[in-house]
Order: structure tokens, then sequence, then C-alpha cells
């Protein structure tokens, strides 16, 4: 496999370093329907994250407790010497709706936690193939709906995802709005994977340049096992085919200019863009996909948490700092 991991100049050297540590080698991706291959590799991949998960705990000391929000079990995360301010932030994490879970993505709602002084409730819905696409949607929607049983209004939730969960996020929204349950006060997506369909440029123009969602990678199976390809485009499974004229927050998207995922970013902008809804696309020279997670000390890292902390901030309108 040719992959061409370009070290730009123009990138910290802390993520010039990093980007010299990825792997050529990508994992054997299951038939879609092949459950017994798919439960192993979840478990693998949680296996592997538990240091990188523990060292972030320790770094940034939250309290974390284990619930379940009308069944549906979660992570509730609050920041050291967290003050509650009534708003909370939902988060829905990535790995193409079949790997990781709360426990294993803590590198993303951890320091999101800590950067926004937020609340963040990180939902620990049920991976595909174990679960399609309409569940899963409902399963973030029963927790939005239990936290205004416990009081917060829509005004006061935000919700934010990456990879897989930017597109969950996205789609939760719609399938709320289209259901008539209301929409959360605002948006966060990194890098969202909008499209399952595989369309847009840069899944040609960077593939062999993405050293995340490498070249050997099938997204074809991943995204059959969370939707039909009859379904795929559907806007709660690929949200850049929504009709954004009917409304949605206002929304943040932050992408890496070396991610296969640009199009997806920049397709969903226009999406929302043309439609008159208040977005900011913020792109990152030479990072990679979900770099924010991935490699959470570089200094772009952490300056892309800031911009997602003073977006929030704004539109849950608090104070973060």
């Amino acid at each position: 496999m040719t992959n061409d991991y370009t070290i730009p100049t123009t990138i910290s050297p802390q993520a010039q370093e990093a980007l010299k540590e990825f792997s050529l080698e990508g994992d054997t991706i299951p038939a879609p329907d092949d459950l017994d291959s798919w439960k192993k590799l979840w478990q693998e991949k949680e296996e592997s994250k538990k240091e990188d998960n523990a060292k972030v705990v320790d770094h940034y000391k939250p309290v974390i407790e284990e619930r379940k929000l009308d069944g549906v079990p979660v992570l509730d995360i609050k920041p050291k010497n967290w003050q509650d301010n009534g708003k909370v932030l939902v988060y829905t994490h990535g790995g193409g709706y079949v790997l990781f879970s709360a426990a294993s993505t803590l590198i993303s709602s951890v320091p999101v936690a800590d950067t926004t002084k937020l609340r963040v409730v990180s939902v620990n819905y049920t991976v595909a193939p174990f679960a399609k696409w309409d569940e899963v949607t409902d399963q973030v929607i029963q927790v939005i709906k239990e936290l205004i049983t416990e009081g917060y209004n829509l005004n006061n939730i935000a919700i934010y995802g990456d990879s897989a969960g930017g597109g969950l996020a996205a789609g939760t929204v719609l399938k709320m709005r289209d259901y008539g349950l209301g929409m959360p006060a605002t948006v966060v997506l990194w890098s969202p994977w909008s499209d399952i369909t595989e369309t847009g440029d840069t899944y040609a123009t960077l593939k062999n340049h993405d050293p995340i969602i490498l070249k050997s990678y099938s997204l074809t199976n991943i995204a059959n096992a969370y939707a039909d390809p009859a379904d795929q485009k559907n806007p709660y499974v690929s949200p850049v085919y929504g009709d954004y004229s009917k409304g949605f927050p206002p929304t943040l998207i932050q992408v890496g200019t070396k991610e296969i995922f640009l199009s997806n970013s920049v397709r969903h902008y226009q999406a929302l863009d043309q439609a008159n809804i208040l977005v900011k696309l913020d792109p990152y020279e030479g990072m990679w996909h979900v770099f924010q997670e991935i490699n959470w000390e570089l200094p772009e890292s952490e300056l892309a948490r800031q911009k997602m902390a003073v977006f929030l901030a704004e539109h849950l309108n608090y104070k973060y700092y």
C-alpha cells in the first residue's frame, strides 16, 4: 500500500512529530453481517484505547458517572471543579458507527468538558451492525428527552460529535426537527461523516494522504453495517442531504486538510449556508481526521477546542472562562 504522509512545515513541530508515528497498517473490516467478527474487532479496539483514556482522565481529573437515561447507557462527565450553569453538552462518539464506546472515547469528551466547562453526557449507543441507524438515532433522542425531563430545556442543550458521531449528531437533530421535538441550541461537528455513500472529491484526491482512514479500509462494509444501501442517502443517515431550509441550529464544523472527509465538511457547510443557517467552517492546515481527540495535547487540538468553547458559550449563553 502506498500512502503519502507528507509532513507539512506549516503545522506545529509537535504535529509534525505526531504525523511520523502513524502506522500504514489498517484493520481487516468484516462483512456487514458478520456479527462475531464485528464483536471481536470492537473488543480489540476497546482494549487498545484503555491506556490513552486512562492518561487523559489522570491529566484532567474529571468526575465520571455511569448512568442510564431512559434506558440508554451514558457516561456523565463533569470537569474538575465543575459549577452547574444549567447547560449540558451531549456527545455522540465516532468509530464508523461500528466501533468504540463512551468509555473508549474519553480522549474526546474529557478534554472538551474541561475546556468548555460543561457537563458532557456521552451517549453509549448500540454500535452497528447490532443496531441500525433508526434505532441509534432514537437512542440519542431518548437521552435528550430524558435531559429535558431532568429540567433542561433545549435552549440549554448542545450536541457535538466526531466522525460518524458527527453524522449521527446532525442526523439526530434533523430527525428531532422533523418529528416536531424541537432542536438543541447549537451543534458542533468534528470531521463529520456526513455522507456515508463515499461521494465527494477528496475521497479520490486524498485517498493516499489520509493517515487515519486508510485506503485499505472498506468504508462500504462499514456503511452497510449501519444502513442498508437504499437508506444511505436518508438525511438522518447522511445529513449532507438534509433540507436545511426548514431550520437548523447554529453549527460549527471543524476539519483537517489531510482527510478524505474534507469534502463531507465542505458540502455540509454549503448545504447549511445556502439555507441561510448560521454555520462556521473551521479548517485546520495539515491536520488529520479528528485530530482534536487522537492527539489531544497538540497546539492545534487545543486551539480547536478553545474555538469550540467560544462557539458553544455564544450560543448557549454562558461564560466558559
